[in-house]
């Protein structure tokens, strides 16, 4: 497994690199925004880890091309200590996670295991293709259609969309999906539940101001609607 680092510190290289080397994976590493596009095509990550305030362009901008390119690569954002003012700000241009600085090896470490350990989620499901209303879902090649239509969606909203698909007609909390798409260690990331579901909806309903599909149950958490 191979992690990307895009960061034009170089005190932040080197402890990454550490951090990554010594929790068992092969690390690259980008020094501005522009160069990220080449390394993640020749150096074939498995996880990405951009930094907002970079040359050339920032973060926040790599993070939308690389959605828009098809990259659905787990994205961590990193940034310092005010530069997101709400979480919302990163999953809305396609990451998975973020992490302000400083931050300790540990939880690097677990953030990046986490967000590995999603693959492994996908690839065990039993049935790789999952139909349900007028969506499919590929669950080999990460692939959302609506009508025939490919979706963009990241890792993280195609999982929550696989586990509420499987789980269909039943109420899923948001503690359950916690637990379920980014693990126990996570149950801090509740609130960040809402944002994702949000980012689904406007995807896949027809009018996501009154969904149909992803309901929310009040008190309760969502449930996704029987065929």
């Amino acid at each position: 497994m191979k992690i990307l680092l895009a960061d034009d510190e170089p005190s932040i290289q080197s402890v990454v690199k550490e951090i990554v080397e010594d929790g068992g994976y092969e690390f690259c590493s980008a020094l501005d925004g522009n160069a990220v596009f080449g390394v993640v095509e020749d150096e074939k990550p498995n996880l990405i880890i951009l930094d907002v305030m970079m040359p050339k362009l920032d973060g926040f901008r790599v993070c939308r091309a690389l959605r828009e390119q098809g990259v659905a690569l787990p994205i961590i954002i990193l940034s310092a200590k005010g530069d997101i003012v709400d979480k919302s700000v990163g999953f809305e241009v396609g990451a998975d996670d973020y992490l302000v600085k400083p931050f300790s090896p540990e939880e690097l470490l677990m953030r990046i295991r986490a967000h590995l350990r999603q693959h492994d989620r996908i690839t065990a499901i039993q049935s790789p293709i999952l139909k349900t209303h007028d969506l499919q879902i590929d669950t080999t090649k990460y692939r959302l259609t609506k009508k025939g239509v490919d979706i963009s969606v990241t890792p993280k909203e195609f999982l929550i969309l696989v586990y509420l698909v499987q789980h269909r007609g039943e109420i899923v909390t948001r503690k359950q999906l916690i637990k379920e798409i980014w693990g126990e260690d996570f149950i801090e990331e509740m609130s960040s539940v809402a944002v994702f579901i949000r980012k689904l909806r406007e995807k896949i309903e027809e009018d996501p101001s009154h969904p149909k599909l992803i309901k929310t149950v009040r008190n309760a958490g969502y449930i996704f609607s029987e065929d």
